[in-house]
């Protein structure tokens, strides 16, 4: 009688959903590992260290240009409607393969941290495959407009530092989402979209989960290094100037993902240069 095989490993997993560049293709393969690693099917044991951070998986299209470049996004017209749910689509794809890489490039941490971010990574990719039925719905599809690639810039940043991952990816970028949603929601609402307005209602209470997960990991990467949280998310925005909230904050979204009043109050003003002075 053979042996029973040895569970495959998750990072290689991981990588190989990460490199792949059809959208369809990764979203497919990201909830398959999902459940071959709830299922026990892949394990942490491996020794093989992450390959050096550059690039992921992604289409030819859209192409990437810099955010001064973008063109306008209002939905009034049917190809300003398409653009608006295309840039939200784009986040959500960059998203997929941030997640990924958050599970995949750090090692020798509790294995509650792979499984929360490839929940993530899943969670992202239905995100993204909701979105791309409303495109298509509307007559376009994801590739379409131009885009940006800043979200995977600062992933970039970050690859060798978890905690200012945590801090700059979660607690910032995707923080910006949830203050970004609701106006958005109010644009789409007043053009009667309701199929999309209830995506985005599925979309803002799983980012809510996303954002409040890097903040458990970012005040756990800082009680490791006797760090205290809040100035440190402060020194880490000053240190990769990363961008400041723009208002209005969705305090309320916030609080739940675990930004105190403290913090929230110094998010809520202008930025200045240094915030610890």
């Amino acid at each position: 009688m053979s042996a029973p095989r040895a569970p495959e490993s998750l990072f290689a997993a991981l990588q190989g959903a990460l490199l792949e560049c059809d959208a369809d293709q990764k979203c497919a393969r990201v909830h398959a590992l999902k459940a071959a690693f709830d299922g026990g099917q892949l394990s942490l044991d491996d020794d093989t260290p992450a390959e050096p951070i550059v690039a992921c998986g992604r289409p030819a299209l859209p192409e990437l240009v810099a955010p001064n470049k973008l063109r306008k996004r209002r939905p009034g017209s049917p190809d300003g409607h398409a653009a608006l749910l295309h840039a939200i689509a784009h986040i959500e794809f960059n998203a997929i393969n941030l997640a990924l890489d958050c599970a995949y490039r750090f090692r020798a941490l509790p294995e509650a941290f792979y499984h929360g971010w490839v929940r993530v990574a899943a969670e992202e990719a239905t995100h993204f495959g909701l979105l791309r039925e409303r495109l298509r719905a509307l007559g376009s599809d994801y590739g379409r407009f131009a885009a940006h690639n800043g979200l995977w810039e600062m992933t970039v940043k970050t690859g060798d530092d978890p905690l200012a991952r945590m801090a700059l990816v979660p607690r910032v970028l995707e923080a910006r989402g949830l203050d970004a949603t609701p106006p958005i929601m109010n644009k789409l609402r007043h053009v009667g979209d309701a199929a999309t307005l209830a995506v985005l209602d599925i979309i803002l209470r799983d980012e809510i989960g996303h954002v409040a997960l890097g903040d458990h990991w970012f005040r756990y990467f800082c009680a490791q290094q006797g760090l205290a949280p809040e100035a440190t998310y402060l020194a880490l925005i000053d240190q990769f100037n990363a961008p400041w909230p723009k208002p209005p904050l969705n305090l309320s979204a916030r609080r739940t993902a675990g930004f105190s009043d403290a913090e929230l109050a110094v998010l809520s003003e202008p930025r200045k240069a240094k915030h610890l002075d």
